[in-house]
């Protein structure tokens, strides 16, 4: 018997504040925007850090410490396979967050283009009429 998705995921409604801390965190790894390109790399597949690092332009020491935080939180998965260490996405559902988030910015970076737009028209139009 499987569980219906809005009762296995009750979402963040009626959390207790240890679990809203939790909920925090999370968010809080995916405020860093280099943390947000390493998970952009890793969606192509798995990646050693040197790879990421040169990917991203950063040193290995630096991408190294945004892997611990986002392997922390359960983003990505760490494999040593032999000398050299591999990191890949733990749940692709951050994607879909990811996604989520972006579509929501773009939209509202173009309504705020149009009223620019608008704006720009009407403060021409007024200075015309002077």
């Amino acid at each position: 018997m499987s569980i219906p998705e809005h009762q296995a995921c009750p979402g963040m409604k009626g959390l207790p504040p240890e679990a809203l801390q939790e909920v925090a965190a999370y968010f809080q790894t995916l405020s860093e925007p280099t943390r947000l390109q390493i998970l952009n790399f890793l969606r192509e597949g798995e990646r050693k850090v040197g790879d990421l690092a040169q990917l991203c332009g950063y040193t290995s020491a630096n991408v190294s410490r945004h892997l611990a935080m986002l392997t922390q939180q359960g983003l990505v998965v760490r494999e040593s396979r032999g000398t050299s260490v591999y990191y890949r996405i733990a749940d692709d559902s951050v994607y879909a967050l990811c996604d989520l988030v972006c579509g929501n910015i773009a939209r509202e970076f173009e309504r705020t283009a149009h009223h620019r737009k608008v704006f720009a028209k009407a403060t021409t139009r007024a200075g015309k009429g002077k």
